[in-house]
Protein backbone atom coordinates (compact mmCIF):
# COMPACT_ATOMS: atom_id res chain seq x y z
CA UNK A 1 0.00 0.00 0.00
CA UNK A 2 1.13 3.61 -1.04
CA UNK A 3 2.83 5.54 2.14
CA UNK A 4 1.89 9.24 1.68
CA UNK A 5 2.61 10.42 4.65
CA UNK A 6 5.90 9.51 6.24
CA UNK A 7 8.28 10.57 9.21
CA UNK A 8 11.31 8.86 10.04
CA UNK A 9 12.62 9.79 13.75
CA UNK A 10 11.17 13.19 13.15
CA UNK A 11 11.81 15.26 16.10
CA UNK A 12 11.00 19.29 17.51
CA UNK A 13 12.21 21.03 21.08
CA UNK A 14 11.43 24.09 22.71
CA UNK A 15 14.14 25.19 24.50
CA UNK A 16 14.30 21.68 27.09
CA UNK A 17 10.52 20.83 25.95
CA UNK A 18 10.67 17.93 23.23
CA UNK A 19 7.01 18.59 21.62
CA UNK A 20 8.09 15.95 19.30
CA UNK A 21 10.20 12.27 20.26
CA UNK A 22 11.92 10.79 17.20
CA UNK A 23 8.53 10.57 15.92
CA UNK A 24 7.88 7.46 12.68
CA UNK A 25 4.89 7.49 11.20
CA UNK A 26 3.27 5.73 7.75
CA UNK A 27 -0.12 7.02 6.74
CA UNK A 28 -1.24 5.40 3.68
CA UNK A 29 -3.01 7.26 0.63
CA UNK A 30 -6.76 6.86 0.91
CA UNK A 31 -7.09 6.58 4.39
CA UNK A 32 -8.55 8.53 7.44
CA UNK A 33 -5.62 8.21 9.55
CA UNK A 34 -6.19 9.39 13.13
CA UNK A 35 -3.61 10.80 15.48
CA UNK A 36 -5.07 10.25 19.36
CA UNK A 37 -3.85 11.79 22.05
CA UNK A 38 -4.51 14.44 24.94
CA UNK A 39 -3.71 17.79 24.98
CA UNK A 40 -0.03 18.78 24.96
CA UNK A 41 0.53 15.14 23.46
CA UNK A 42 2.26 16.37 20.53
CA UNK A 43 -0.57 16.28 17.81
CA UNK A 44 -0.73 19.82 16.55
CA UNK A 45 2.87 20.28 16.60
CA UNK A 46 3.21 17.36 14.51
CA UNK A 47 0.61 18.57 11.94
CA UNK A 48 2.81 22.18 11.96
CA UNK A 49 5.85 20.39 10.85
CA UNK A 50 4.09 18.44 8.00
CA UNK A 51 2.60 21.12 6.55
CA UNK A 52 5.79 23.82 6.47
CA UNK A 53 4.24 25.80 9.45
CA UNK A 54 7.04 24.62 11.60
CA UNK A 55 10.61 23.13 10.80
CA UNK A 56 11.96 20.14 12.70
CA UNK A 57 14.51 19.99 14.88
CA UNK A 58 15.98 16.72 13.67
CA UNK A 59 14.63 13.81 11.53
CA UNK A 60 12.60 14.22 7.99
CA UNK A 61 9.20 14.28 6.86
CA UNK A 62 7.70 13.65 3.40
CA UNK A 63 4.39 14.19 1.54
CA UNK A 64 3.83 12.24 -0.99
CA UNK A 65 7.78 11.60 -1.03
CA UNK A 66 8.30 15.37 -0.70
CA UNK A 67 10.52 16.66 1.74
CA UNK A 68 8.70 18.92 3.94
CA UNK A 69 11.69 21.31 4.95
CA UNK A 70 13.45 21.05 1.60
CA UNK A 71 11.27 21.09 -0.93
CA UNK A 72 8.05 23.34 1.02
CA UNK A 73 6.13 24.94 -2.21
CA UNK A 74 5.49 21.23 -3.62
CA UNK A 75 4.29 20.50 -0.08
CA UNK A 76 2.12 23.14 0.02
CA UNK A 77 0.57 22.36 -3.44
CA UNK A 78 -0.86 19.07 -2.24
CA UNK A 79 -2.11 19.96 1.25
CA UNK A 80 -5.19 21.33 3.02
CA UNK A 81 -5.38 22.42 6.63
CA UNK A 82 -7.99 23.34 8.70
CA UNK A 83 -6.75 24.43 12.29
CA UNK A 84 -8.57 24.18 15.05
CA UNK A 85 -9.15 28.15 15.75
CA UNK A 86 -11.20 30.09 13.03
CA UNK A 87 -9.24 30.74 10.19
CA UNK A 88 -11.76 33.09 7.79
CA UNK A 89 -11.73 36.82 7.90
CA UNK A 90 -15.22 37.30 10.37
CA UNK A 91 -15.90 40.44 8.81
CA UNK A 92 -16.68 38.85 5.28
CA UNK A 93 -18.71 36.74 3.95
CA UNK A 94 -18.43 33.29 3.36
CA UNK A 95 -18.17 33.70 -0.62
CA UNK A 96 -15.65 36.38 0.04
CA UNK A 97 -13.63 34.29 1.94
CA UNK A 98 -13.42 31.31 -0.62
CA UNK A 99 -12.74 34.03 -3.45
CA UNK A 100 -9.81 35.55 -1.75
CA UNK A 101 -8.23 32.07 -0.95
CA UNK A 102 -8.94 30.86 -4.88
CA UNK A 103 -6.88 33.83 -6.29
CA UNK A 104 -4.03 32.76 -3.43
CA UNK A 105 -4.20 29.84 -5.47
CA UNK A 106 -4.14 31.29 -9.34
CA UNK A 107 -7.81 30.19 -9.68
CA UNK A 108 -8.74 32.03 -13.24
CA UNK A 109 -12.25 33.63 -13.44
CA UNK A 110 -14.34 30.86 -14.19
CA UNK A 111 -12.72 27.86 -12.47
CA UNK A 112 -13.21 30.09 -9.05
CA UNK A 113 -16.35 30.57 -9.28
CA UNK A 114 -17.48 27.01 -10.74
CA UNK A 115 -15.29 25.35 -7.75
CA UNK A 116 -16.60 27.77 -5.09
CA UNK A 117 -20.25 27.07 -6.27
CA UNK A 118 -19.62 23.23 -6.01
CA UNK A 119 -17.79 23.68 -2.89
CA UNK A 120 -20.78 25.47 -1.49
CA UNK A 121 -23.06 22.82 -2.47
CA UNK A 122 -20.86 20.23 -1.38
CA UNK A 123 -21.04 20.83 2.36
CA UNK A 124 -24.79 22.35 1.86
CA UNK A 125 -23.63 26.04 2.30
CA UNK A 126 -25.07 27.25 -0.57
CA UNK A 127 -27.91 29.36 0.62
CA UNK A 128 -25.36 30.89 3.61
CA UNK A 129 -22.50 31.92 0.96
CA UNK A 130 -23.22 35.60 1.41
CA UNK A 131 -24.05 35.79 4.89
CA UNK A 132 -20.96 37.29 7.11
CA UNK A 133 -18.85 34.67 8.91
CA UNK A 134 -19.12 36.09 12.02
CA UNK A 135 -22.68 35.36 12.18
CA UNK A 136 -22.88 32.13 11.24
CA UNK A 137 -23.07 29.38 13.70
CA UNK A 138 -19.46 27.45 14.94
CA UNK A 139 -20.46 24.26 12.70
CA UNK A 140 -20.83 25.97 9.56
CA UNK A 141 -17.89 28.12 10.19
CA UNK A 142 -16.00 24.70 10.29
CA UNK A 143 -17.24 23.60 7.16
CA UNK A 144 -16.68 26.82 5.15
CA UNK A 145 -12.88 26.03 6.83
CA UNK A 146 -12.98 22.59 5.25
CA UNK A 147 -13.97 23.84 1.59
CA UNK A 148 -11.65 26.79 1.72
CA UNK A 149 -9.02 24.38 2.31
CA UNK A 150 -10.28 22.28 -0.80
CA UNK A 151 -10.39 25.01 -3.38
CA UNK A 152 -6.89 23.59 -4.97
CA UNK A 153 -8.42 20.53 -5.34
CA UNK A 154 -5.36 19.12 -2.27
CA UNK A 155 -4.80 15.33 -2.10
CA UNK A 156 -3.72 15.57 1.36
CA UNK A 157 -6.41 16.86 3.79
CA UNK A 158 -5.13 18.07 7.81
CA UNK A 159 -7.62 18.26 10.07
CA UNK A 160 -6.50 19.30 13.74
CA UNK A 161 -9.22 19.26 16.27
CA UNK A 162 -11.91 19.93 13.48
CA UNK A 163 -15.05 19.39 15.67
CA UNK A 164 -13.55 20.91 19.03
CA UNK A 165 -16.47 23.09 20.59
CA UNK A 166 -19.67 21.58 18.12
CA UNK A 167 -23.11 20.39 20.07
CA UNK A 168 -23.23 16.38 19.01
CA UNK A 169 -25.19 17.02 16.37
CA UNK A 170 -23.34 19.68 14.45
CA UNK A 171 -20.30 17.07 15.35
CA UNK A 172 -21.89 14.49 13.07
CA UNK A 173 -22.97 16.84 10.49
CA UNK A 174 -19.70 17.45 9.89
CA UNK A 175 -18.38 13.72 10.07
CA UNK A 176 -20.32 13.17 6.88
CA UNK A 177 -18.93 15.88 5.20
CA UNK A 178 -15.22 14.02 5.87
CA UNK A 179 -16.79 10.82 5.19
CA UNK A 180 -17.36 12.09 1.62
CA UNK A 181 -14.17 13.66 1.51
CA UNK A 182 -12.51 10.49 2.18
CA UNK A 183 -14.93 8.66 -0.55
CA UNK A 184 -13.55 10.89 -3.27
CA UNK A 185 -10.28 9.84 -2.60
CA UNK A 186 -8.45 12.74 -0.34
CA UNK A 187 -6.33 10.85 2.31
CA UNK A 188 -7.10 12.83 5.57
CA UNK A 189 -4.78 13.57 8.79
CA UNK A 190 -7.61 13.80 11.57
CA UNK A 191 -6.29 14.54 14.69
CA UNK A 192 -8.90 14.50 17.95
CA UNK A 193 -9.02 13.64 21.66
CA UNK A 194 -12.57 12.50 21.13
CA UNK A 195 -12.74 8.95 21.70
CA UNK A 196 -16.26 8.33 19.33
CA UNK A 197 -14.37 10.48 16.59
CA UNK A 198 -11.30 7.74 16.13
CA UNK A 199 -13.84 5.10 16.11
CA UNK A 200 -16.22 6.35 14.14
CA UNK A 201 -14.19 7.64 11.46
CA UNK A 202 -10.71 6.16 11.58
CA UNK A 203 -8.86 2.93 8.81
CA UNK A 204 -6.08 3.16 11.52
CA UNK A 205 -5.63 5.13 15.29
CA UNK A 206 -1.72 6.50 16.26
CA UNK A 207 -1.83 7.21 19.98
CA UNK A 208 0.27 9.32 20.93
CA UNK A 209 1.88 10.32 24.12
CA UNK A 210 4.24 12.82 25.38
CA UNK A 211 5.38 13.70 21.71
CA UNK A 212 5.98 9.67 21.12
CA UNK A 213 4.35 7.02 19.29
CA UNK A 214 3.02 4.09 21.75
CA UNK A 215 0.57 2.51 19.63
CA UNK A 216 -1.04 1.75 16.30
CA UNK A 217 -3.80 -0.16 14.48
CA UNK A 218 -7.27 -0.11 13.62
CA UNK A 219 -9.76 0.97 16.54
CA UNK A 220 -10.63 -2.75 16.61
CA UNK A 221 -7.06 -4.11 16.88
CA UNK A 222 -6.67 -1.86 19.41
CA UNK A 223 -9.48 -3.31 21.49
CA UNK A 224 -8.58 -6.68 20.83
CA UNK A 225 -5.08 -6.17 21.99
CA UNK A 226 -6.59 -5.07 25.41
CA UNK A 227 -9.80 -7.24 25.41
CA UNK A 228 -13.29 -6.67 24.13
CA UNK A 229 -15.30 -6.35 26.70
CA UNK A 230 -14.58 -4.23 30.32
CA UNK A 231 -15.67 -4.79 33.61
CA UNK A 232 -15.67 -2.17 36.11
CA UNK A 233 -16.21 -2.96 39.82
CA UNK A 234 -16.48 0.02 42.62
CA UNK A 235 -13.81 -1.06 45.39
CA UNK A 236 -14.24 0.04 48.76
CA UNK A 237 -16.72 3.23 47.88
CA UNK A 238 -13.77 4.74 46.60
CA UNK A 239 -12.45 3.70 43.23
CA UNK A 240 -13.18 2.09 40.28
CA UNK A 241 -11.29 -0.67 39.45
CA UNK A 242 -11.38 -1.87 35.32
CA UNK A 243 -10.47 -5.55 34.39
CA UNK A 244 -10.56 -6.30 30.60
CA UNK A 245 -11.44 -9.89 28.69
CA UNK A 246 -11.39 -11.29 25.12
CA UNK A 247 -15.65 -11.35 25.09
CA UNK A 248 -18.54 -11.75 27.19
CA UNK A 249 -18.64 -14.97 28.73
CA UNK A 250 -15.12 -14.31 30.01
CA UNK A 251 -16.29 -11.24 31.48
CA UNK A 252 -19.21 -12.58 33.35
CA UNK A 253 -17.86 -15.95 34.58
CA UNK A 254 -15.30 -12.88 36.07
CA UNK A 255 -18.29 -11.07 37.44
CA UNK A 256 -20.14 -14.49 39.30
CA UNK A 257 -16.89 -15.19 41.13
CA UNK A 258 -16.39 -11.69 42.86
CA UNK A 259 -17.23 -11.21 46.40
CA UNK A 260 -21.15 -10.86 47.55
CA UNK A 261 -19.69 -7.45 48.80
CA UNK A 262 -18.36 -6.40 44.96
CA UNK A 263 -20.46 -2.94 44.28
CA UNK A 264 -21.94 -1.53 41.27
CA UNK A 265 -20.46 -4.26 38.31
CA UNK A 266 -20.81 -2.84 34.65
CA UNK A 267 -20.03 -4.98 31.88
CA UNK A 268 -19.65 -3.19 28.80
CA UNK A 269 -17.49 -3.30 25.06
CA UNK A 270 -14.06 -1.87 25.57
CA UNK A 271 -13.35 1.43 23.65
CA UNK A 272 -10.42 3.12 22.81
CA UNK A 273 -10.21 5.31 26.03
CA UNK A 274 -9.77 2.11 27.65
CA UNK A 275 -6.49 1.68 25.51
CA UNK A 276 -5.47 4.88 26.16
CA UNK A 277 -5.82 4.55 29.79
CA UNK A 278 -3.69 1.36 30.27
CA UNK A 279 -1.24 2.44 27.96
CA UNK A 280 -0.22 5.68 29.69
CA UNK A 281 -2.37 6.30 33.13
CA UNK A 282 -3.91 8.92 31.05
CA UNK A 283 -7.41 9.90 29.99
CA UNK A 284 -8.01 11.20 26.24
CA UNK A 285 -8.63 14.50 27.04
CA UNK A 286 -6.56 15.11 29.83
CA UNK A 287 -4.18 18.20 30.48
Amino acid sequence: MEEFIVTEKLTKTYGDVTAIDALDLKVHAGEIYGFLGPNGAGKTTTIRVLTTLTKPTSGRALVNGFDVVKEPDEVKKMIGVVQQHVSLDRDLSVRENLEFRARLHHLGSAERKKRIDELLDYVGLTEEADRIVDDLSGGMKKRAMIIGSLLHRPKVLFLDEPTVGLDAQTRRRLWDSIRRLHLDGTTIFLTTHYIEEAEALCQRVGIIHRGRLIDLGKPLELRQRLGLVTVETLVDNKETRYQYFADREAATSYVQNLPSDAKTIIIRDSNLEDVFVELTGRKVGDD
